[in-house]
């Protein structure tokens, strides 16, 4: 495979089991969104990636061969805590971590001209970090992760705290590098991004890849799904509907006026008695066939929550010596 390629990953923490045959990869110029709930093994398996652990079981290959330090080099990180200096300038910043990167001191001022050109930071070379905005602040943040020209961008909640503006100029930064060749592997918990941006999509639950591929293959099931829309409150409606319904019926307090059905059977037709009901309740203003979100779809089919192994006690068996 071309790029990044995960083959029956495990990890464990002493008699903890975090991973278990994780299978999944990132091609060049792909952008692949990484979800789960808390615990599920995401930041373990960043970790693993970036060779800051050792696999239990399974390996990792680079462009169909085992990964070494050099490929590591050609990695940016973007991780969800700011690993920014506060009190150092942008420009400062940048040149700082590109010296790390091995650039001589005129190579470094030089990439930091670049990236504060192209990532919108013109005119706040001199801006102390902790005197930017949030936006801005992962605006160096993303420099940091390419001051060494990376082939692949793992990048841990980018959008984590964003307002909608800076959430865009993000969004669109990251389709950028991937138009450049650079494959980009994500995490978040946003997932109407996530569906916006990516590829494909690799879904984890308690360690363990629960699905893997483009979200329109991951949305197409065997039920289709109707919102029917009133011009008034729709609970007398669902009550009386509820009385009859061999399918499921969703209908949100924050919303009143429309009601969701899912009926069994793909390209499947409204069924009588809904509209029988819906005549009689009277001002049915529409009724249009809904595609899954991939909330909705990872809340019913996949995600479990508070189970495994939480990002806390994962740091305290870290610090306890068990991560060997």
């Amino acid at each position: 495979m071309n790029g990044l390629k995960l083959h029956g990953i495990s990890r464990s923490f002493g008699d903890h089991k975090v991973l278990q045959d994780v299978d999944f990869g990132v091609r060049r110029g792909e952008i692949v969104g990484f979800i789960g709930g808390n615990g599920a093994g995401k930041t373990t398996t960043m970790r693993l990636i970036l060779g800051m652990l050792n696999p239990t079981g399974g390996h990792i290959t680079w462009d169909g061969e085992p990964i070494s330090t050099d490929n590591r080099r050609s990695i940016g990180y973007m991780p969800e805590e700011r690993g920014l200096y506060p009190q150092m300038s942008v420009k400062d910043q940048i040149v700082h971590f590109a010296l790390l990167e091995g650039k001589t001191l005129g190579q470094a001022k030089e990439k930091a001209d670049e990236l504060i050109a192209t990532l919108g930071l013109s005119g706040r070379e001199k801006t102390l970090i902790q005197d930017l905005s949030l936006g801005n602040q992962q605006r160096v943040q993303l420099a940091v992760s390419l001051v060494g020209n990376p082939e692949l961008l793992v990048l841990d909640e980018p959008f984590s705290g964003l307002d909608p503006l800076a959430v865009d100029t993000m969004a669109g930064l990251i389709q950028q590098q991937a138009a450049q060749g650079v494959g980009i592997l994500f995490s978040s918990h946003q997932l109407e991004l996530v569906e916006r941006l990516c590829d494909r999509v690799c879904v984890l639950d308690r360690g363990r890849v629960m699905a893997d591929g483009a979200v329109s293959e991951l949305q197409d099931t065997d039920q289709t799904r109707w919102e029917l829309k009133f011009d008034r409150p729709a609970g007398e409606f669902v009550a009386e509907l509820s009385l009859v319904a061999s399918f499921h019926i969703e209908f949100k307090m924050s919303n009143q006026s429309s009601v969701f059905i899912t009926v069994d059977g793909r390209d499947a037709t409204v069924p009588q008695d809904v509209l029988e009901i819906a005549e009689r309740f009277g001002r049915l203003r529409s009724i249009e066939p809904v595609q899954r979100s991939l909330g909705a779809l990872l809340s019913q089919d996949f995600i479990s929550s508070g189970r495994g192994i939480t990002p806390d006690r994962e740091a305290e068996l870290e610090s306890a010596g068990q991560t060997r």
